[in-house]
């Protein structure tokens, strides 16, 4: 892809610039090969997958790992891989076009995923050239497959608190291993296992560790929710003995991969959560269309129809951001290869620095499938809650998502905790338009201001307007609480609900501007309405989530200047949403699909 003529902006950025519609990338970009790519992945998940589903979910043997080395052999894992491992090399909007492509496959995607994520990324990212040689080419293949095992019965969400320890042997040519490792995807048929353990108590160290290593040994399938198809064991570890040269990383420096790993997978897991997501609005558009109630097709019910259409806007909105964010994420690390960094360093820095985008689109993601598959299930009515129709599955499958790569607590703590220390830093000038927007506070307001021109004049004017409700807010919550915020989660939470909203809102209306700006916009008129309703609904979103948090830090003549501002900055004409819905459903019932 041609990035160099776009701008490259830094994470987190979006909140203190306006972005130009023709600086984001849109899907309407991907190239012919691309296309053919994640044509391949549907068929793959259409005529291999979904055949199997429930065979899969009753675990029988060698299922999973049958198809996963069928996709391995299509070329599925080796999209980002370099061509010196036998990849493909290609860029990172393609990587996500291949996550969502296999999206929709209930639980194969989340095999899928933990092998071309979390179980290779590490060795080919932090790995000495000879452990990715032995490994990389066999892993990009899928003759062998990955997993990963950092989360332990008393360390989730806090990683660094895991207890299996690691202790050099008298020889000093290897470590010798002991622990518990929970919830690992791909426990059952994984050859290669990336094994987080403490060195000396302390020391959070990662390690490559093979199947057959005397002392590990592994727990039954476990029992879940939903993903049942998806092998998850626990990993036992008893005085397993790993070869030095199989440390991966630095000794103590396990958590740049830990954390740095996670910032790429979370973007992927909304990718994969967008691929589920257009099924399931196929599948519920087909049912509505078939399903006759009082003689008549149930889709010709303005409540059924409001319920596709938002399906469709909040499918469409999430896509919009999530390729927008990929793309940036590309050019960063196109920047950084152009000042001499490795691959390796160049992907995990790109990543590193859009760490923002990538939480909150992992909530935003998981949440838009969470509220899709939840209305899939009303479409259908007493049929969606039968084993027997594919609502069952879809819901189930659906609810790992916002626990999976960190919670969406969080994810939305870490986004807002990430942008301030990013301000503190220097590396974003927070303080200035924080500034900014008090002076204007205290301002009369400008009646007379020359209203701006365009197709999307006013959208653009909102949008400038909810960042400044994010900047108020974020810096009165920055000035009352300094060192302690972080024990304000519900107010850091506000904070990054407004933020969501408003990158997602932003993303979409730029896309639509941009497509609309090259196809006119007559044939663009349904996305027009997405961009319009979606920010319709957000800047009532940001306004209830900018007044709980008012209210919960201030009082008296503060809080009232503060809620003025709100409501100031949250203003926007009335808009006739459920117009703009009936057309948006009426395009996906007339082609019986989603059609955005």
């Amino acid at each position: 892809m041609e990035v160099s003529n776009k701008a490259v902006i830094k994470g987190g950025e979006f909140i203190i610039k306006e972005t130009d519609a023709q600086d984001v990338f849109t899907p309407a970009e991907f190239s012919e090969e691309q296309r053919l790519m994640y044509q391949t992945c549907l068929d793959f998940v259409t005529n291999e997958v979904n055949p199997l589903l429930e065979r899969l979910d009753n675990h029988e043997e060698g299922l999973m790992e049958d198809l996963m080395k069928k996709a391995g052999e299509l070329g599925l894992f080796g999209v980002s891989i370099p061509a010196e491992y036998g990849g493909f090399d290609m860029d990172f909007n393609t990587a996500l076009l291949v996550t969502e492509g296999v999206g929709g496959g209930h639980s194969f995607p989340v095999a899928f995923a933990a092998h071309t994520g979390i179980g290779m990324l590490p060795i080919l990212y932090f790995g000495t050239e000879e452990q990715k040689q032995k490994y990389i080419p066999k892993l990009t293949t899928g003759e062998w497959i990955g997993a990963y095992c950092l989360t332990e019965p008393g360390s989730g969400s806090d990683a660094l608190g895991a207890r299996s320890k690691a202790v050099l042997s008298e020889d000093g040519e290897s470590y010798v291993l002991n622990g518990q490792k929970m919830w690992i995807t791909n426990a059952g048929f994984a050859h290669v296992f990336i094994v987080f353990a403490q060195v000396d108590g302390d020391k959070f160290t990662g390690f490559i560790v093979e199947r057959d290593t005397p002392g590990l040994t592994f727990g039954n399938e476990e029992h879940k929710m939903g993903i049942r198809g998806s092998s998850t064991r626990q990993v036992f570890l008893s005085d397993v003995k790993v070869p030095k040269e199989n440390v991966l990383g630095e000794i103590g420096k396990g958590h740049l991969i830990a954390f740095n790993i996670l910032n790429i997978g979370r973007i992927k897991l909304a990718a994969a959560c967008l691929g589920a997501t257009k099924r399931v609005v196929t599948t519920s558009v087909k049912y509505a269309n078939e399903r006759v109630q009082f003689k008549l097709p149930i889709s010709k019910f303005g409540a059924i129809r409001h319920k596709l259409a938002e399906q469709a806007i909040r499918t469409y909105a999430v896509e919009s951001a999530i390729y927008r964010a990929g793309m940036d994420i590309h050019r960063m690390e196109q920047e950084l290869i152009a000042q001499g960094k490795s691959y390796s360093e160049a992907l995990l820095g790109a990543a590193r620095e859009f760490a923002v985008e990538c939480a909150m689109l992992k909530v935003e993601g998981s949440e838009v499938l969470d509220f899709v598959v939840d209305e899939g299930v009303q479409i259908f009515g007493g049929y969606g809650f039968s084993a027997d129709y594919p609502m069952d599955r879809a819901y189930r499958d659906s609810r790992i998502n916002r626990i999976f790569e960190g919670t969406n607590e969080i994810n939305r703590m870490l986004a807002v905790d990430m942008i301030l220390k990013k301000g503190l830093k220097g590396e974003l000038d927070l303080m200035g338009p924080a500034q900014a927007v008090q002076q204007e506070l205290m301002a009369i307001p400008d009646f007379g201001a020359e209203e701006p021109t365009g197709l999307f004049a006013a959208e653009h004017k909102t949008i400038k307007n909810l960042k400044k409700a994010i900047l108020m807010v974020a810096g009165t919550a920055v000035q009352k609480y300094m060192n302690s915020l972080a024990k304000e989660q519900e107010v850091l939470m506000n904070i990054a609900d407004m933020a969501i909203k408003v990158y997602t809102a932003e993303s979409t209306v730029l896309r639509v501007e941009r497509e609309a700006g090259e196809k006119g916009e007559e044939a663009l008129a349904n996305q027009i309405d997405i961009a319009r309703v979606y920010l319709s609904d957000a800047v009532d979103l940001v306004n209830k989530y900018g007044k709980d948090a008012i209210a919960s830090m201030t009082e008296g003549d503060e809080q009232r200047l503060l809620a003025l501002g709100l409501k100031r900055f949250t203003k926007a004409e009335l808009f006739n949403a459920k117009e703009a819905r009936r057309r948006i459903a009426a395009a996906m019932i007339e082609a019986n699909e989603y059609v955005y």
